[in-house]
């Protein structure tokens, strides 16, 4: 898709988080009524796959710590999603200053796929996911918004919500653009011309510190 036709885009800062619409270009998405609610998220590990990349919110305000929401998103959609988170930092920069960053996690071996969801709980009901084309959003001076958005004949349609406390965000831009550039180092054909490999080494690791 064109700039014309992005599926990723923002809000006004100040937009209220109670509202039961988003405008995206002109189109009316529809909040189903399972996600007005959404999730509260303090992290989120980005995945690539064949033909998508699949984001886990995490929620380890308790124990064991869980997925609170999963999102499917097609690979054209991410770099998208990450100009619009990009610029929406920007914003919220200009206007209420640099979230605070973080306190990072001790440097050591990156986790395996599977150690990291040993210590998740996952629920059933969230395995296969919400497909996302586009995303809209918002935030206030303490969090952001992230409606992420169907755009399928005949209603595009928020599939699911999920708000993220602002000092989290930046790490989860990292964590959105090591995957997409995991991403297209596979695409790159290895010399002597052979063909890529087409499963993911494994995640981007999730943000630390909370």
């Amino acid at each position: 898709m064109d700039e014309s036709d992005r599926p990723a885009s923002e809000e006004p800062e100040g937009s209220s988080t109670s509202s039961q619409q988003v405008r995206i270009e002109h189109v009316t998405a529809r909040v189903l009524p399972r996600v007005s609610g959404g999730a509260f998220s303090t992290g989120v590990i980005v995945m690539g796959g064949g033909t998508e990349f699949a984001l886990d919110f995490l929620q380890s305000v308790g124990h064991p710590p869980q997925v609170a929401a999963r999102v499917i998103m097609p690979h054209a959609a991410l770099p998208q999603f990450i100009d619009a988170l990009r610029k929406n930092l920007e914003m919220y920069s200009q206007r209420f200053g640099k979230p605070p960053e973080l306190p990072r996690a001790p440097a050591g071996r990156t986790p395996s796929v599977q150690e990291l969801y040993d210590d998740l709980k996952f629920p059933d009901d969230l395995l296969g996911g919400s497909y996302a084309n586009g995303v809209v959003i918002s935030h206030t001076p303490a969090e952001f918004k992230f409606d992420f958005v169907a755009r399928l004949f005949p209603h595009p349609a928020v599939t699911c919500r999920v708000f993220l406390a602002a000092p989290q965000v930046p790490r989860m831009l990292e964590s959105m653009i090591s995957a997409h550039e995991q991403f297209r180092q596979r695409l790159q054909p290895p010399r002597g011309g052979a063909e890529p490999p087409p499963d993911p080494p494994g995640p981007a690791p999730p943000p630390g510190g909370g």
